[in-house]
């Protein structure tokens, strides 16, 4: 059985949304993770992935609580 580790938890405000210029879809970046994805949801699920093998925790949001990228 797998130990568990304790997880630091991450607010909205460490993460930004970028939409990407010369293509279709979205960055997002938080703790020197970037990840991409063709929706602002599917950029920041899997954002949220990675910070959880990194050690750090996001809120679970849908993707209507999500904002708009700059």
């Amino acid at each position: 059985m797998k130990k568990q580790k304790k997880l630091k938890k991450l607010r909205m405000r460490h993460v930004t949304f970028i939409k990407l210029a010369n293509r279709k879809g979205y960055a997002v970046i938080a703790k020197n993770n970037l990840c991409e994805g063709r929706t602002v949801y599917q950029a920041y699920s899997r954002l949220v992935k990675a910070c959880e093998r990194n050690g750090y925790e996001l809120p679970l949001k849908t993707a209507g609580a999500l904002p708009s990228p700059r």
